[in-house]
Parts: C-alpha cells; structure tokens; sequence
C-alpha cells in the first residue's frame, strides 16, 4: 500500500452503536425527567403534615419570608378559582363523595415549624384543647380558607369569629367567582437546562 493513499476505515460494530445510542439515550432520558419534574421554584417548597378531614397543615421551611408565604397562599388561591383540584398541591380529598366537587371545604394552616404538623398536635387543636389552640394559632405564619364558594387567606393566625388581631393581615378575602388580580412576572428560577 502506498505511503501517501488514505486507509480505509472501518465501519462501526453494531454492538459499539447500539451500545453509543444506550449511552446517550440514557442521559437524554435523564435530563427531560429533570427537567420535566423539576420544583416549582416561583412558591416556597411546603409539606402536607397531616390532614384531618377539611382541615390542612403544611409547614415551610423555617426563616420563610412573608412575601413567600403570600405567593403560596397565592397559588392556593389560584387553584381554588381555577380547577379546585388540591390533589396537585399533596392535600387529599377534603370532601369526597361531595357532588359539589371533592374539595368544596378547605382551610390550610402553613407553619414554619414542622412539630405543629404533627398529627396529634392537630387532633389536640380540633378538639378544642386551650393551651393547644393558643400556641398552634399563635405558631401560624398563614391561613387559606375556601368555604364554598367564599375564600379567605391571610398572614398570621386565622380569625376567630370574624375577630381580626394586629397579629393577622388579610391578604385577600371574596368569592373564588371574583377575578383575580393579574400577577406580576416572577423572577426567573435557575434552570438545569445545560443549555
């Protein structure tokens, strides 16, 4: 064979590309099911800690701002005027079987302590124990109630009675039929996309 004419080459083995496809296609795979099962990063990230029929706590991570329990109290608001459908935010039917829809009765405590969660902490509070219900209210950092039709949600314990303290601040209050403001853009999250 002469110095200076090109070598042939040789086709790839079947194996070697099956195995290349095996490859690249497993990381593809992986990288969509990141990113399409990525956090929802424009609201806190929050857990159901327990569920007593109607009645909801869900805690925050501790030193949550403010203003992030409001754009969760927010979304919960949203999917009360939209779909109703709580399941997609981890909570369990609260009126099943209810023609009306499975969620027609909601009320969702949000706390920054995961203890106040607790199921038994809750129980205690239901059943109408003083010491409980005085530290478990005097614990909320927030409160969405949906009633029907009427919704309520606020930073700070719930009203009792229709009796509002300094400690509580309406943030928004009305029939989920009333359209709701329009949003202002969130800030972008940071993206897993390597591109």
């Amino acid at each position: 064979m002469p110095s200076g004419s090109p070598k042939n080459k040789k086709p790839l083995d079947i194996v070697v590309k099956f195995g290349l496809a095996v490859f690249i296609g497993s990381f593809a795979l992986i990288w969509g099911g990141m990113y399409l099962s990525r956090p929802d990063r424009s609201i806190p990230p929050y857990t159901v800690g327990s569920q007593s029929g109607h009645v909801v706590a869900t805690d925050v991570p501790s030193g949550t701002q403010d203003d992030q329990i409001a754009k969760l109290l927010n979304r919960f608001r949203k999917v009360g005027h939209e779909t109703r459908d709580f399941g997609r935010m981890k909570i369990y039917p609260t009126t099943p079987g209810n023609p009306g829809g499975r969620y027609r009765q909601i009320v969702i405590y949000v706390f920054d302590d995961h203890g106040w969660t607790d199921p038994d902490v809750l129980a205690k509070f239901l059943t109408g124990d003083a010491t409980a219900i005085k530290n478990y209210e005097r614990s909320m950092r927030g409160y969405y109630r949906l009633l029907d039709q009427e919704e309520e949600g606020g930073l700070g314990p719930i009203p009792k009675d229709g009796r509002i303290t300094g400690d509580t601040r309406i943030l928004f209050k009305g029939l989920v039929t009333d359209p709701l403001p329009v949003e202002a853009e969130d800030e972008p999250g940071i993206s897993i996309s390597p591109l």
